[in-house]
């Protein structure tokens, strides 16, 4: 059996995700397509991550490719988590992923509806109904926030009560509802929001507005296949567990996705791995490198099994919820964190010693970074405690 060290992994980690100098990308698609995916719950993630893993990119570039030349599309997708994906894998993800998000969605949702009495008769044909007109509203438009699509389709300000008796119970319309399953079937998308690139306050528009036709359809073995893939190529060598974890898949879905991918054990310092069969020759280690990847980034989210990176450091840099904050980056491996302060000051804390070299090096990172936020402030939707202390 084939041995990967750790050592080779994190050059491998260094060299594939762009994160060393000498293999910083000079597009925008270049680097989301390094990753898979990038990691978009906060907004300001996906702009930072290609900050990080980019020559030569203003957040202006992002922006483009998102919404003018609409070569990435935001959608919901593993893990019910936000991405930002190359169009064209696009209809990977929504086989693969998104049509069951949107099967489960609706019914939770329906669920919902039905318990608070508000709609006689077959709740399912009524919230069809609503997502239809829902649509046509928008195509009509063009583009649209939930306001302006309530006032066209007067059923999506229906109030529900989830919680009815709690003390925390508060009717809410079904706009947010109706708008993200529509979103998780692949019929409308999250385009250009009202604000900065750190704003969340998305208008909507039909997918027709990035793919004509709509999404392609694939089966969905076959698409959960190339999604394995493609993780593969990006994140392994990985134990099966990593795979489970990252796609949201039950053991048996990775099994039978796996059944279709040419892949081989490795050893991975006592522990079975998979990498695809193509995909064994040694990884020259680059010249030592340093980043500062934000918070939720694609890089420290890819895998479960994360000592091999993240050493001892987790109660400083991880929230209750499992989700990283900034992290500080030498040569493969998390050595700190960092935050931006309200002036825009970027400052870092390391948690071990890794000399002066290093030191320069993330300085020289943080210059950098300092410089691409502009004047933009945006405040990690998941705090952690390191990046707390660096802000208090």
């Amino acid at each position: 059996m084939r041995s990967m060290d750790t050592a080779e992994r994190r050059a491998r980690l260094g060299v594939r995700h762009r994160l060393a100098a000498q293999a910083r990308g000079e597009e925008v698609e270049q680097i989301v397509r390094s990753v898979v995916a990038l990691h978009a719950t906060d907004p300001a993630t996906a702009f930072l991550s290609v900050a990080a893993r980019g020559t030569g990119i203003e957040p202006g570039h992002v922006e483009k490719a998102l919404y003018d030349e609409r070569t990435l599309l935001r959608l919901l997708a593993m893990r019910r988590t936000m991405f930002i994906a190359p169009v064209d894998l696009v209809p990977v993800l929504q086989a693969s992923v998104a049509d069951a998000l949107a099967h489960k969605q609706r019914k939770t949702y329906g669920r919902y509806i039905e318990q608070s009495g508000q709609v006689r008769g077959n709740v399912t044909a009524w919230l069809s109904e609503v997502e239809a007109e829902t649509h046509t509203a928008l195509l009509a438009r063009g583009s649209a926030t939930g306001a302006q699509l309530s006032k066209d389709v007067p059923r999506l300000r229906t109030q529900v009560d989830t919680a009815p008796g709690k003390p925390y119970s508060k009717p809410t319309n079904i706009t947010t509802w109706v708008l993200v399953t529509l979103g998780c079937e692949g019929r409308i998308v999250r385009g250009r929001p009202n604000g900065s690139w750190a704003s969340s306050q998305y208008t909507w528009s039909p997918i027709e507005s990035w793919l004509p036709d709509g999404i392609p359809a694939l089966p969905l073995e076959q698409a959960r296949a190339e999604l394995v893939r493609k993780w593969l190529r990006a994140f392994g060598p990985a134990p099966v567990s990593d795979i489970k974890w990252w796609t949201g898949w039950t053991l048996g879905e990775v099994r039978k996705a796996l059944a279709l991918v040419d892949t081989v054990e490795v050893d991975l310092d006592g522990e079975t791995g998979l990498v695809l069969a193509d995909d064994l020759e040694p990884t020259a280690a680059p010249e030592p490198w340093a980043a500062l990847l934000p918070a939720l980034d694609p890089t420290p989210m890819g895998w479960q099994s994360r000592d091999w990176y993240l050493g001892p450091h987790q109660p400083a840099l991880f929230d209750r919820n499992g989700n990283i904050g900034p992290t500080v980056w030498w040569d493969g491996r998390i050595i700190g964190g960092w935050a931006q302060r309200p002036d825009g000051d970027i400052i870092w804390r390391l948690l071990e010693d890794v000399g002066a070299d290093a030191e320069h090096a993330i300085a020289a990172e943080a210059e950098r970074l300092q410089a691409w936020y502009g004047d933009i402030r945006p405040i990690p939707r998941f705090r952690t405690p390191l990046e707390r202390e660096l802000t208090a």
